[in-house]
């Protein structure tokens, strides 16, 4: 179960990547616009503010992400269903895909059957973390190898479910695209209160410790964060009262038969 408030609680660093991926699409009036794993939909309605003439469509899996996205007011249609098996229909001009492809076995297959769905000049963007080895999951798989949680939990977790930009260029140039791939870490300074929860632990609950909130009691989830603190403490000390964040993310825009047209 995915939690809006949890998710949330650090908008503005979520958002800013899904508008550093959106300055680089060049789509001037497409006619639909799809969101796929759109959230809450506060990111998504400012797609209909952008192309207000095109259909704006939001879809995700989880069906408290789309409630509350149906609160917004915008006219955006949102949707609860699977990215894996989305197709998109013919008028879809605009593709983007922010911070959910991790969450999908074998995507790069996925994008490439994308890729020849949309129509020759549609936009395909798409933004994944890329920070699986950073201290803060390299910290959440050693506490999942405990005795304690290691049967229910370790499966759960991945190691690495992306690419590098080179990997998904490579991928989107032979389906016939043009691709501008690049990799940027941002630095979040995220305050920390003195008598509250390390603010990374607070991040995490809204995306890597779904998966373990959904298996582990309460009893048994209290002692797995609070062991998780301690490890993410050490490996992110607070420091004028607040926690130096760095956060790598590979983005990918990839328009649909440019590349074809540019080799005639």
């Amino acid at each position: 179960m995915w939690d809006p408030t949890s998710y949330l609680r650090y908008g503005d660093e979520r958002s800013r990547p899904f508008h550093d991926l959106l300055a680089r699409v060049g789509a001037e009036h497409p006619r639909a616009v799809v969101d796929l794993g759109c959230g809450p939909g506060t990111l998504t309605a400012t797609l209909a503010h952008r192309w207000p003439a095109a259909r704006i469509a939001g879809l995700d899996s989880s069906p408290e992400m789309i409630d509350r996205a149906r609160t917004l007011d915008t006219t955006v249609d949102f949707t609860v269903g699977d990215v894996a098996d989305w197709r998109p229909a013919p008028d879809v001009d605009v593709l983007v895909a922010n911070a959910v492809l991790q969450w999908v076995p074998d995507h790069p297959a996925l994008l490439r059957r994308w890729a020849g769905a949309l129509p020759p000049g549609g936009w395909l963007a798409f933004q994944v973390p890329g920070n699986f080895a950073g201290p803060a999951h390299r910290a959440l798989r050693e506490v999942a190898e405990d005795p304690r949680w290691a049967a229910t939990v370790r499966p759960l977790l991945r190691e690495d479910p992306v690419d590098d930009p080179i990997g998904y260029a490579d991928a989107l140039t032979a389906a016939g695209c043009a691709v501008d791939a690049w990799e940027t870490t941002y630095l979040h300074l995220l305050p920390a209160g003195a008598d509250a929860e390390h603010p990374v632990l607070s991040w995490l609950d809204g995306t890597a410790l779904r998966p373990v909130r959904a298996v582990l009691d309460d009893t048994a989830l209290a002692d797995f964060r609070a062991t998780l603190a301690a490890r993410l403490a050490h490996a992110y000390p607070v420091r004028q009262g607040q926690v130096y964040f760095p956060f790598r993310r590979i983005f990918v825009v990839a328009r649909t038969g440019a590349r074809q047209e540019e080799q005639q």
